[in-house]
């Protein structure tokens, strides 16, 4: 078979491969890596033998370059500026003093569970700083945490990754290619840094410009600018590589991506919508392509010449190096408790270790064949432990430690949809918002929002909302049709316990109610409130008062604590400025006497302060 031919070959049955996994992870909701690995190895050498280190040749460091510069962008370019705030300090943190506990942590691991000298140690310490986006990503879709936990963890996972790429590759140039001084190292990791911001923030401004001013002909406007983001992205990482190595720092394209990628994402560019979705589908194309011919070069005696030191290491760097840099880095702040240990337990690696890793290893064949040996076997080890136990329990982990909120989501982001996402939140829910029009998107995310982008109607929209995790579903877009359709599927498809829609036209009362579904009629809202303010205005200032420093909230009785007690002993029990003011039962409503008996399923209606409100529900619940 000539070269070509078999290039060709490789090619499609990696891309064939990629794909396959993709789709089989999404059916089992797993991270799409566990797959990839294994078909990596099921067409190398040590399977198959399809794919072998000679194929690429020398060209294997360059593709791979390029094609984590194409991972790093992407990644980048959905790292918000407003997540970064809805978790500053943990963050800061984490990629601060969670990453140098992670370096040293895993460098002394290595060293005494493997006996790896203390330059190897560092390395691979280096490289295991990372956790990856593109295996965190994953599993947040899959897992619904609370926005700032999964903030947490994805922008630590794109941070992460650039300073282990960065870190490692200066690293391994001091260790074992002969640099010299501490303070050698020191300089050569900012230069990198430096020159890969300034490369990557200066392009990304001119390409900014050209998008926002350029002239391009209309039908083709999208593709132009698909297309010029993605040259760009290369751009970036191909010109930092060429003058970092005419100053001597190589290796600064990973930072140049990384800059330019966050600033784009954080800027007002045209057709943003359709610039994401072609760059994640040539990202997945990209991650399968690495990953699987990486894993194809792994050889199962470098795994077992670890022996049972290497089952220590993971072990040890998953169940304390990572929970004591997580703990170190989160405490005080505004994550509870089961949030601290749920990150902890959430450290998969990916890509860039992967990919660094094995470059090194071919590097160092030549000269320190048990360094490339340790290397190689030590870091995809971590990552396929990591990623298969950590991301298939994910979600066990997280029902176990109670992170998965109950969630409200609202569809339509207008005035009424807004208002209600606040009083919502300001009540202590967990609220997600669908939009469909990308501008609405930004402004309501800009007011601290969680916003999903879609169609509302459409059930992968509503699922990657986390409709499976939610007890409210409330449509409020100005389309009864659209409505309608929203209540249909929340209520048969997805059996949502509370269900409410807007209805804009009276006379489509009865099809909402034919569902189930709550309607509240836009029009009779008004005419019912003006009519408060005409003939009961004591009650309508009373009532706006208590919307302003009060609240009303019902619970339902689940505890066998509270069943049996008298309405005068529960009254007893509640905090000072709370009351109870109705007891629902049986689909009946009564005001409570002295002498009423509460039971199990009834439900309970508190007024007063907004904060005793919320404490006689946290003690009717408990």
């Amino acid at each position: 078979m000539s070269a070509a031919i078999e290039l060709i070959s490789v090619v499609v049955t990696i891309m064939g491969l990629g794909v396959a996994s993709q789709v089989l992870a999404d059916r089992l909701r797993v991270p799409s890596v566990v797959f990839l690995i294994l078909a990596g190895v099921l067409v190398g050498p040590e399977g198959l033998g399809i794919i072998t280190p000679s194929v690429f040749g020398e060209t294997l460091q360059a593709i791979v370059g390029l094609s984590v510069a194409i991972i790093v962008f992407e990644g980048a370019f959905h790292l918000r500026i407003e997540r970064l705030r809805g978790a500053q300090r943990e963050t800061l943190l984490l990629v601060t003093l969670g990453a140098f506990v992670s370096l040293v942590g895993t460098a002394v691991v290595v060293r005494y569970a493997l006996g790896a000298p203390w330059d190897v140690a560092f390395l691979i310490g280096s490289l295991l700083i990372a956790t990856g986006p593109t295996v965190i990503t994953p599993i947040m879709n899959v897992v619904p945490v609370r926005e700032r936990v999964a903030s947490t963890l994805e922008t630590e996972g794109v941070v992460n990754d650039v300073t282990a790429a960065i870190l490692a590759i200066v690293t391994f140039e001091y260790i074992l290619l002969g640099s010299q001084g501490p303070l050698a190292l020191v300089g050569e990791f900012a230069l990198r840094f430096g020159l890969g911001i300034a490369v990557g923030g200066a392009i990304a401004a001119g390409l900014w410009y050209v998008l926002r001013h350029g002239t391009q002909a209309v039908e083709n406007a999208p593709q132009n600018a698909r297309l010029m983001v993605l040259v760009s992205s290369l751009a970036m990482y191909g010109v930092a590589e060429v003058l970092g190595a005419r100053f001597g720092a190589s290796e600064a394209g990973i930072a140049a991506v990384a800059t330019g990628g966050f600033v784009l994402g954080n800027t007002d560019i045209p057709y943003r919508d359709t610039v994401e979705q072609f760059k994640g589908d040539v990202s997945l194309l990209v991650i399968a392509f690495v990953f699987i011919t990486l894993a194809s070069l792994l050889s199962l005696e470098d795994l077992l010449s670890l022996g049972p030191g290497g089952i220590v290491a993971v072990v040890v760097i998953a169940a304390v190096v990572r929970p004591l840099g997580v703990l170190l880095s989160t405490g005080g702040g505004r994550l509870t408790n089961p949030e601290r240990l749920f990150i902890s337990a959430l450290g998969p690696r990916g890509i860039i270790p992967a990919s660094v890793a094995t470059l090194f290893a071919l590097e160092l064949q030549g000269t320190n064949q048990t360094a490339a040996t340790t290397l190689v076997g030590t870091v995809f080890l971590v990552i396929f432990a990591t990623v298969v136990i950590e991301g298939g329990l994910a979600r066990h982990i997280a029902q176990a430690l109670d992170v998965i909120p109950m969630r409200a989501i609202i569809i339509g982001g207008g005035r009424v949809g807004r208002e209600l996402a606040e009083r919502l939140e300001g009540r202590g829910e967990e609220v997600v918002l669908i939009e469909r029009d990308e501008q609405v998107c930004e402004e309501l995310r800009g007011r601290g929002f969680t916003v999903h982008k879609g169609d509302g109607t459409r059930q992968e929209v509503l699922e990657r909302a986390g409709v499976g995790n939610a007890r409210i579903v409330a449509a409020s877009t100005q389309d009864d049709d659209v409505n309608l359709l929203i209540g249909q599927l929340a209520k048969n498809t997805y059996g949502i316990e509370t269900v409410v829609a807007r209805v804009n036209e009276p006379s489509n009362l009865d099809a909402f109610e034919d569902l189930d579904v709550e309607a509240i009629s836009t029009s009779m809202s008004v005419a019912w409130s003006m009519d408060n303010v005409i003939e009961r205005p004591g009650i309508s200032k009373w009532m706006t008062e208590l919307d302003r420093d009060g609240d009303v909230q019902e619970v339902e009785v689940t505890s066998e604590d509270h069943a049996g007690k008298t309405v005068a002993t529960l009254g007893e029990e509640l905090p000072e400025g709370c009351h109870l003011a109705l007891i629902s039962r049986d689909e009946t409503n009564r005001l409570p006497e002295a002498d009423d008996t509460i039971e199990l399923g009834d439900h309970l209606t508190f007024i007063g302060r907004r904060s005793a409100v919320r404490e006689a529900i946290d003690y009717c619940t408990s």
